[in-house]
């Protein structure tokens, strides 16, 4: 949504000045596509800053959150640019964060002095692809099966861990998306036990509770956690509290999903796994 700042009356109507409207424009890209990664609301702003002050806007001002992002800037009182985004909450995508930064840093040593070229290499960041689905596949069944190790896993516990997170993120990439996070979150927490518990039940393994522990680790929004700790320490407490709620409820979700298995299992055979 654009928006101009009108003038007192009796005055005719002001007109940013396109290269503020652009610089403010462009850098509000560069927030976009920090936020919507998973950058924290510090580094968001930072960002900005950076970008406009290179630029020579110094009338400028952000107030950012978790999922929005309100500019107003200008070359003086008399030419102000005002614009409120919105940014839905998507993931993390941790490269595209590093390449934004850097090209901050990079302006802010004076190696960009275009801003149409700035605005290019923003639109490149955009367009980076994301981790093939096979390597996130693979990371998932590979960090389950050494997190298992981790908590006490045998190898044979480790084995049913990494098959346990493949099929889970198979089932993340082609089913779960489709989903709300809370519907997701409690399916993927169901079927990761469900897979645990038979092939536990098949005779492969030995600790159930290293097999699970370490097979729902890939479900765990560690990044969004942690950003909302930092978020919540850096002063911005709307956007944490926010980030630990949303994480908070993924934690229940998966342990809802775990718990609901755990005591359809139970009732079904009278015996409690450990």
């Amino acid at each position: 949504m654009n928006m101009q700042i009108q003038p007192q009356s009796g005055q005719p109507p002001c007109t940013p000045a396109p290269d503020a409207q652009r610089v403010l424009e462009t850098a509000m890209e560069a927030g976009h596509i920090l936020l919507e990664n998973g950058a924290e609301i510090f580094r968001v702003k930072e960002t900005m800053d950076r970008i406009c002050h290179h630029f020579g806007v110094e009338a400028r001002d952000f107030f950012v959150l978790s999922n929005g992002i309100f500019t107003t800037g200008g070359y003086g009182p008399a030419d102000q640019y005002a614009r409120v985004q919105h940014i839905p909450v998507k993931g993390t995508q941790l490269d595209k964060v590093v390449a934004v930064n850097q090209l901050s840093r990079d302006i802010e040593a004076g190696l960009w002095d275009d801003i149409e070229a700035v605005a290019r290499r923003l639109g490149e960041i955009r367009e980076m692809p994301g981790k093939a689905p096979w390597k996130q596949i693979l990371a998932s069944g590979v960090g389950s099966a050494a997190f298992c190790y981790l908590f006490g896993g045998r190898a044979a516990d480790c084995a049913v861990a990494l098959l346990a997170g493949l099929l889970l993120y198979g089932f993340v990439l082609r089913v779960g998306v489709r989903m709300s996070k809370m519907v997701g979150s409690i399916c993927e927490g169901a079927l990761v036990t469900l897979i645990c518990i038979l092939c536990y039940r098949l005779g492969f393994g030995y600790s159930m509770s290293c097999i699970i522990v370490g097979a729902i680790i890939p479900l765990v929004p560690g990044v969004p956690f942690t950003n909302g700790i930092r978020d919540i320490a850096n002063g911005d407490y709307i956007s944490g509290a926010v980030r630990l709620l949303d994480a908070i409820l993924v934690f229940f979700c998966v342990a809802l999903g775990v718990g609901m298995v755990f005591t359809v299992y139970h009732r079904l055979t009278g015996s409690v796994l450990l």
